[in-house]
């Protein structure tokens, strides 16, 4: 079973890295730090644009992780370009059959903001057919939210 690991934090080995190895303890699985990859924002045709190669790697997972931090009351930045780029060049249900989990955390996120991210993600899954199986936003959430990968 492939697990892919989306790490939308710049700090690669930061709080949100360590609630993916907390989540995946014991599972192989690849990480793909978006700070590392150039996407172009929704209606963008510039150079060097990698989205295709993140798609690629989402396409070959069983389990997608998407962690962000809580940066400006929802989802990082990162993140949210990614899931913006999915309009268009991606159908609706194309990625049917595959797992989706959030690890969503930050020094003091208010249940509003939290929610406001899962809601995202949450109609991201729908659309695109992913199967959400839930949100951790400390190492506890994370530990229990293991068992159902």
């Amino acid at each position: 079973m492939k697990i892919l690991f989306i790490n939308g934090s710049p700090n690669e080995k930061g709080n949100t890295a360590a609630l993916a190895d907390c989540l995946l303890k014991g599972k192989e699985y690849e990480t793909l730090n978006l700070s590392h990859y150039r996407i172009n924002v929704y209606g963008q045709d510039l150079p060097g644009d990698q989205f295709a190669e993140i798609l690629e790697k989402m396409k070959e997972a069983k389990i997608i992780v998407i962690g962000s931090p809580v940066y400006w009351h929802n989802l990082a930045g990162t993140v949210r370009t990614l899931l913006d780029r999915f309009y268009g060049p991606v159908s609706q249900g194309e990625l049917k059959g595959r797992k989706l989990l959030l690890l969503f955390q930050g020094a003091a996120p208010e249940k509003w903001m939290l929610d406001a991210g899962e809601y995202t993600i949450r109609r991201f899954a729908k659309l695109y057919g992913l199967d959400y199986v839930g949100m951790a936003t400390d190492k506890a959430q994370a530990r229990q939210l293991a068992d159902s990968i």
